[in-house]
């Protein structure tokens, strides 16, 4: 494809490593940190995106020990508001006059902002060499993903996503569990959430309104595609159900609920991916509830796995699309109801389940066993070791690794490959319902669908290539 990153080899060996990763079993495995910052040096960072998550992430940053020089965020009231707690930072509403203008003075970045701006405010920062903290998903596409993850790589840079269920000591004990073999060969794995929490399922509303003084429309824009401002339609909150610019429920949720699946599994590239129902299907927008099927093939030694997402809101009208009686009767069983959202794996021996969006608690069943039980209190559970460090926290560790090397688990090595196996669902609901995508992972293509290709990279507009 034209403008793609060209795909880089993925071997055995690299996935056997990325496994390894993906475990956190396997330190002497963990990306090199070209330049540490040391304990005692004071870390410039630059704020890319400061309202919701980014307000967080901000005085997070703060907190543990930033020395904030730089806000920036294309709302001006926004903007204002934050530079109150941090009254020494320059402002912006472009981050890229920002990198242009106190570039040299930058150690380190956190993005936050739209899904949609993310890969071009990240990769812009490291391709100046700058550490990178930036909020999930870790890009809106592919093709951004795969860069993300080299540009780390290359620049020896210390990243972390913003999925901070990672820094959970239940969701660690759970990888740990299901990688002692605790409940067999993993068969399935079943993932559900109560998103879409905003609208979705729509058609884009016509006509125009003015854009608020305070806004800056074409930096809220990007690289997207030009389009007229409409009043509480996209900014600030509704803009994840519009394909130019979110991720939809997939995209939001899954870098969390996913996430110790991932790992536990060793998923590896999908080898098909397919979106088996979904409800009405809109140009622009996506559906108001979704099931897509990932197969993975066998991969050291696991038996091959079929992975089902499951996305829609319990309160529309519209009843949600949910795993099968079968599949949750013990989940049921123990709690009365299915809870809004969960990730449930079967295996061979039994079934674990976590119905905390972050994998904060895990629960689990053995074959037989019509209940289920608290991980931490499960006769099955109780002589597995642990083998995965716990977390000082999820900021921290990215501070840390800054400062010594210490490895962040939601490091871009990491969480730009389980983004990229996320955002192929995204893939698979674009090419239409009941189409089989065959997925050739290490080159970033489908085998039996070119028409896959426009959505694996976006065509930036004019202005806005990192």
């Amino acid at each position: 494809m034209k403008d793609t990153p060209k795909a880089t080899p993925f071997t055995r060996r690299d996935f056997i490593r990325r496994s390894a990763l993906a475990a956190g079993t396997a330190a002497m495995y963990f990306p090199y940190v070209g330049r540490v910052l040391g304990a005692n040096d004071r870390i410039n960072i630059a704020c890319v995106g400061v309202g919701g998550k980014g307000d967080s992430d901000s005085s997070d940053a703060g907190k543990n020990g930033g020395n904030i020089i730089g806000l920036c965020d294309v709302d001006q009231n926004t903007l204002n508001k934050k530079a109150q707690q941090f009254s020494g930072a320059r402002k912006f509403q472009d981050y890229r006059r920002m990198f242009d203008e106190i570039g040299k003075d930058i150690d380190a970045v956190t993005v936050s902002t739209p899904d949609h701006n993310h890969g071009g405010a990240a990769i812009r920062a490291m391709k100046l060499g700058k550490h990178v903290f930036c909020q999930k998903p870790l890009t809106q596409n592919v093709a951004e993903a795969r860069e993300m993850r080299q540009l780390a790589k290359d620049k020896k840079l210390a990243t972390q996503m913003g999925n901070q269920g990672s820094a959970e000591s239940g969701l660690r004990r759970a990888v740990e569990v299901v990688q002692a073999g605790v409940i067999g060969k993993p068969l399935e794995l079943h993932v559900w959430t109560n998103r879409p929490v905003w609208p979705q399922g729509l058609d884009r509303p016509a006509g125009s309104d003015p854009v608020p003084d305070t806004l800056n429309w074409d930096c809220w824009l990007g690289p997207a595609a030009n389009r007229p401002f409409k009043k509480d339609v996209y900014h600030t909150f509704k803009w994840r159900g519009w394909y130019d610019f979110g991720t939809g429920a997939l995209g939001d949720m899954a870098c969390h609920t996913v996430n110790m699946p991932f790992r536990a599994l060793k998923l590896g590239f999908p080898d098909v991916v397919e979106c088996e129902m979904a409800s009405k299907i809109y140009a622009e927008t996506f559906p108001k509830t979704a099931r897509i099927r990932f197969e993975f093939p066998e991969r050291e030694g696991l038996p091959p796995l079929k992975f089902w997402w499951y996305d829609g809101n319990p309160n529309d009208a519209l009843k949600p699309i949910r795993p099968t009686a079968e599949a949750t009767h013990e989940i049921v069983t123990t709690m009365g109801k299915l809870p809004e959202a969960g990730a449930l794996i079967i295996g061979e021996k039994g079934k674990l389940f976590s119905p905390d969006d972050y994998g904060a608690r895990f629960f689990l069943a053995m074959k037989g066993q019509d209940e289920m039980t608290p991980g931490d209190n499960h006769d099955a559970c109780k002589n597995v070791a642990q083998t995965i460090p716990r977390s000082p926290g999820h900021m921290k560790e990215w501070f840390e690794m800054m400062k010594n090397g210490t490895p962040a688990y939601s490091n871009f090595d990491i969480a730009a490959y389980l983004t990229e196996i996320i955002l192929l669902g995204c893939i698979a609901l674009r090419v239409g319902e009941g189409v089989r995508m065959e997925w050739d992972g290490p080159n970033m293509r489908s085998k039996n669908l070119p028409e896959a290709e426009k959505f694996v990279k976006r065509q930036n507009r004019e202005g806005w290539t990192a």
